[in-house]
Protein backbone atom coordinates (compact mmCIF):
# COMPACT_ATOMS: atom_id res chain seq x y z
CA UNK A 1 0.00 0.00 0.00
CA UNK A 2 2.69 2.74 1.04
CA UNK A 3 4.61 2.04 -2.43
CA UNK A 4 1.24 2.50 -4.11
CA UNK A 5 0.90 6.00 -2.40
CA UNK A 6 4.82 6.87 -3.18
CA UNK A 7 4.66 5.64 -6.77
CA UNK A 8 1.47 7.70 -7.01
CA UNK A 9 1.09 10.75 -5.19
CA UNK A 10 -2.39 11.53 -3.57
CA UNK A 11 -4.14 13.84 -6.20
CA UNK A 12 -4.96 16.18 -3.45
CA UNK A 13 -1.72 16.74 -1.93
CA UNK A 14 0.19 20.11 -2.61
CA UNK A 15 1.86 19.79 -6.00
CA UNK A 16 5.61 19.98 -5.75
CA UNK A 17 7.84 22.44 -8.35
CA UNK A 18 9.83 20.02 -11.05
CA UNK A 19 12.47 21.07 -9.61
CA UNK A 20 11.49 19.10 -6.19
CA UNK A 21 10.27 16.04 -7.69
CA UNK A 22 13.03 15.76 -10.10
CA UNK A 23 15.64 15.70 -7.66
CA UNK A 24 13.51 13.28 -5.33
CA UNK A 25 12.95 10.85 -7.93
CA UNK A 26 16.86 10.80 -9.05
CA UNK A 27 17.90 10.33 -4.94
CA UNK A 28 18.16 6.91 -5.47
CA UNK A 29 18.76 6.60 -9.00
CA UNK A 30 20.73 3.61 -9.94
CA UNK A 31 24.05 5.44 -11.10
CA UNK A 32 23.68 7.36 -7.65
CA UNK A 33 23.35 3.51 -5.86
CA UNK A 34 26.37 2.39 -7.80
CA UNK A 35 28.46 5.58 -6.73
CA UNK A 36 27.39 4.10 -3.05
CA UNK A 37 28.17 0.81 -4.02
CA UNK A 38 31.44 1.59 -5.09
CA UNK A 39 32.78 4.41 -2.53
CA UNK A 40 32.01 1.30 0.19
CA UNK A 41 34.60 -1.04 -1.98
CA UNK A 42 36.95 2.01 -2.62
CA UNK A 43 37.15 2.43 1.40
CA UNK A 44 38.05 -1.35 1.59
CA UNK A 45 40.81 -1.61 -0.88
CA UNK A 46 43.73 -1.69 1.62
CA UNK A 47 41.31 -4.44 3.59
CA UNK A 48 41.61 -6.29 -0.12
CA UNK A 49 44.57 -5.20 -0.77
CA UNK A 50 45.33 -7.44 3.09
CA UNK A 51 43.27 -10.38 1.84
CA UNK A 52 45.14 -10.58 -1.77
CA UNK A 53 49.17 -10.52 0.29
CA UNK A 54 47.76 -13.15 2.41
CA UNK A 55 46.68 -15.11 -1.00
CA UNK A 56 50.61 -14.73 -1.92
CA UNK A 57 51.54 -17.08 0.85
CA UNK A 58 48.49 -19.46 0.96
CA UNK A 59 49.61 -22.93 -0.53
CA UNK A 60 46.32 -23.71 -1.81
CA UNK A 61 46.37 -20.72 -4.27
CA UNK A 62 48.25 -22.08 -7.68
CA UNK A 63 51.04 -20.25 -9.07
CA UNK A 64 49.24 -19.04 -11.85
CA UNK A 65 46.62 -17.33 -9.40
CA UNK A 66 49.22 -16.27 -7.23
CA UNK A 67 50.69 -14.36 -10.73
CA UNK A 68 47.08 -13.27 -11.04
CA UNK A 69 47.50 -11.44 -7.39
CA UNK A 70 50.91 -9.92 -7.85
CA UNK A 71 48.97 -8.24 -11.00
CA UNK A 72 45.75 -7.02 -9.32
CA UNK A 73 47.77 -5.74 -6.18
CA UNK A 74 50.58 -3.74 -8.93
CA UNK A 75 47.29 -2.12 -10.79
CA UNK A 76 45.50 -1.29 -7.52
CA UNK A 77 48.75 0.10 -6.20
CA UNK A 78 49.76 2.08 -9.62
CA UNK A 79 48.82 5.81 -10.55
CA UNK A 80 48.96 5.52 -13.81
CA UNK A 81 46.54 3.10 -15.43
CA UNK A 82 42.95 3.08 -17.39
CA UNK A 83 41.73 5.64 -15.84
CA UNK A 84 44.88 7.50 -13.73
CA UNK A 85 44.69 6.82 -10.27
CA UNK A 86 44.66 11.01 -9.99
CA UNK A 87 41.12 11.51 -10.78
CA UNK A 88 38.63 11.56 -7.63
CA UNK A 89 36.55 8.45 -7.67
CA UNK A 90 36.72 7.88 -11.49
CA UNK A 91 40.73 6.72 -10.68
CA UNK A 92 39.68 4.36 -9.01
CA UNK A 93 36.89 2.31 -10.20
CA UNK A 94 38.85 0.27 -12.79
CA UNK A 95 40.80 -0.34 -9.85
CA UNK A 96 37.82 -1.94 -8.37
CA UNK A 97 37.21 -3.88 -11.13
CA UNK A 98 40.62 -5.57 -11.61
CA UNK A 99 40.04 -6.39 -8.09
CA UNK A 100 36.39 -7.71 -8.11
CA UNK A 101 37.49 -9.53 -11.71
CA UNK A 102 40.64 -11.00 -9.84
CA UNK A 103 38.18 -11.93 -6.76
CA UNK A 104 35.78 -14.06 -8.75
CA UNK A 105 38.49 -15.87 -10.40
CA UNK A 106 40.58 -16.65 -6.79
CA UNK A 107 36.51 -17.70 -5.67
CA UNK A 108 36.25 -20.33 -9.00
CA UNK A 109 39.86 -21.64 -8.51
CA UNK A 110 40.92 -21.73 -4.89
CA UNK A 111 37.01 -21.71 -3.27
CA UNK A 112 35.52 -18.64 -1.17
CA UNK A 113 36.49 -21.10 2.14
CA UNK A 114 40.63 -19.59 0.80
CA UNK A 115 39.71 -15.90 0.42
CA UNK A 116 37.48 -16.03 3.60
CA UNK A 117 40.02 -17.41 5.85
CA UNK A 118 42.56 -13.88 5.00
CA UNK A 119 39.10 -11.81 4.69
CA UNK A 120 38.64 -9.56 8.03
CA UNK A 121 35.70 -8.03 6.56
CA UNK A 122 32.28 -9.13 6.68
CA UNK A 123 32.13 -12.65 4.54
CA UNK A 124 29.04 -11.50 2.56
CA UNK A 125 31.65 -9.14 0.76
CA UNK A 126 33.10 -11.99 -1.61
CA UNK A 127 29.61 -13.76 -2.28
CA UNK A 128 29.49 -14.26 -6.06
CA UNK A 129 26.13 -11.80 -5.93
CA UNK A 130 28.16 -9.13 -4.11
CA UNK A 131 31.10 -9.28 -6.09
CA UNK A 132 28.28 -9.09 -9.39
CA UNK A 133 26.55 -6.02 -8.15
CA UNK A 134 30.36 -4.28 -7.58
CA UNK A 135 31.47 -5.13 -11.33
CA UNK A 136 28.32 -3.97 -12.33
CA UNK A 137 28.33 -0.67 -10.26
CA UNK A 138 31.78 -0.41 -11.81
CA UNK A 139 31.07 -0.49 -15.45
CA UNK A 140 28.25 2.71 -15.08
CA UNK A 141 31.31 4.43 -15.09
CA UNK A 142 33.85 3.64 -17.37
CA UNK A 143 33.59 5.05 -20.93
CA UNK A 144 30.78 4.10 -23.02
CA UNK A 145 32.26 1.79 -25.28
CA UNK A 146 34.56 -0.02 -22.67
CA UNK A 147 31.33 -0.37 -20.38
CA UNK A 148 29.26 -1.73 -23.20
CA UNK A 149 31.70 -4.87 -23.99
CA UNK A 150 32.49 -5.40 -20.32
CA UNK A 151 28.99 -5.42 -19.14
CA UNK A 152 28.46 -7.93 -22.05
CA UNK A 153 30.91 -10.03 -20.71
CA UNK A 154 30.05 -9.68 -17.28
CA UNK A 155 26.28 -10.89 -18.49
Amino acid sequence: MTIRAERFPDRDAPRQRHGARHGARHSHSPRRRAKRTLLDVIRQIPSYLRLLRGLLTDGRVSRLDKALVVGAILYIITPIDLLPDFIPFLGQVDDVYILVLALQRLISHAGVDVLEAHWRGDPRDLTPSALRSTLMAATMFLPGGIRRRLRRRVR
